[in-house]
């Protein structure tokens, strides 16, 4: 081990963490000044700048005119919620997962609503096959796996003329990844993921065919305060205006406004999903050809933009857990990539965020320093 040399070069941010993430480049707090602190939401000045973050969402990411769009309590975990107990029952239900958030979506669909559901399941770095999936069912599934590294590659097997709903929790591939709206009638996020985001915020998006669905349909169960969306039959359309439901942190808006512009300021979407993959690139391009470590996702068409896991494949490796939790330990004691642990009931690895704050220089840099801290460890097992 006494002779491995450290790289020379380092990141400038070692902040490599699936969420929160990485603030925009140049991120200070001086930018936050405009924030209308110790105000009421519900005063002009709070409804103007939760409607401007409402009107800059759709003009950034270019959801339909007809789609609604309100920021609601809980992180991407509420926006899923809120959808799930308003919007199914009505029809059956195919449940898709793939990694860990979307085994939490099929516990609340099964056990808690007590669906009969069809519940289909991939490995850690797979998904489920699309040709296989029942769309006049209403379909519950996560576009990119967080803990996964594995997302869906398109939406051409989505129908167009499908009968079911499909509810996409799309938290870590919305401003990423280029979502089909056509084919999405329920889409979540929170903005601490690729745009680097305050937590306790989620956004949800309606289509107008989930809309119907709200004003036609009743759930068998009741449904608390914090998740109605609708009042006499009616969809509470003052949510989608920025009158939200409990109080949000005016904070933390400002804070999305703010990267909500410097999206625009790189070229909207295209500028962001452009970022992201040549991050992403940074990582694919490194490991290509050596034979100790892996993309977790091994099909190029479904491995994720952003929250890239990848695995260590030398078989001299006696404890894969303990060797990878060793080496993230190695990387974030040296400063050069805090948080990059695989998450906590993924396969043993590296979990490499690489979404659109992360500058790809940072990432090159790290990948010098992955392979340091592997042949570190591997001498002193």
């Amino acid at each position: 081990m006494s002779d491995l040399q450290t790289p020379a070069a380092r990141p400038a941010n070692p902040r490599f963490s699936s969420g929160p993430c990485a603030k925009i480049p140049g991120f200070t707090l001086d930018m936050l000044a405009d924030a209308p602190l110790g105000r009421s939401h519900r005063a002009a000045v709070g409804k103007n700048k939760l409607k401007e973050a409402i009107d800059l969402t759709r003009e950034v990411l270019g959801v339909p005119a007809d789609y609604r769009i309100g920021i609601v309590p809980g992180s991407d975990t509420g926006a899923v919620e809120m959808a799930m107990w308003s919007l199914l029952g009505a029809r059956g239900v195919e449940m898709l997962a793939w990694e860990s958030f979307g085994e939490g979506w099929v516990t609340d669909v099964v056990k808690q609503l007590k669906l009969d559901a069809t519940v289909k399941k991939a490995p850690y770095g797979e998904i489920v096959d699309f040709a296989t999936v029942d769309f006049n069912k209403d379909v519950v599934f996560t576009w990119n796996g967080t803990t996964s590294g594995a997302r869906v590659p398109n939406g051409d097997l989505i129908p167009a003329d499908r009968d079911g709903l499909t509810i996409c929790d799309a938290t870590s591939a919305a401003f990423a990844m280029d979502l089909p709206w056509d084919k999405l009638d329920v889409v979540t996020f929170s903005w601490q993921k690729v745009l680097g985001g305050e937590g306790a915020h989620g956004v949800l998006i309606l289509s107008p065919r989930a809309v119907e669905r709200l004003e036609t349909y009743t759930p068998a169960w009741p449904l608390p305060k914090i998740f109605r969306l609708t009042a006499k039959g009616k969809l509470i359309e003052g949510i989608f205006v920025g009158e939200t439901i409990n109080t949000p942190s005016m904070l933390a808006v400002e804070d999305y406004l703010v990267a909500l512009k410097w999206a625009k300021s790189i070229g909207g979407l295209k500028g962001l999903i452009a970022r992201a993959e040549a991050n992403s690139a940074a990582v694919n391009d490194f490991i290509k050809g050596k034979d100790w470590i892996a993309n977790l996702a091994a099909d190029p068409a479904i491995a994720s933009t952003t929250s890239v896991c990848v695995k260590f494949t030398d078989p001299a490796i006696k404890d894969g857990a303990a060797f990878a939790k060793a080496v993230a330990k190695r990387l974030e004691k040296e400063g050069v990539a805090l948080d990059a642990g695989a998450y906590r009931d993924a396969p043993p690895g590296l979990r490499i965020w690489c979404g659109s704050t992360v500058e790809a220089a940072d990432v090159q840099a790290l990948m010098p320093w992955i392979e340091w801290a592997y042949r570190a460890e591997l001498a002193a097992q």
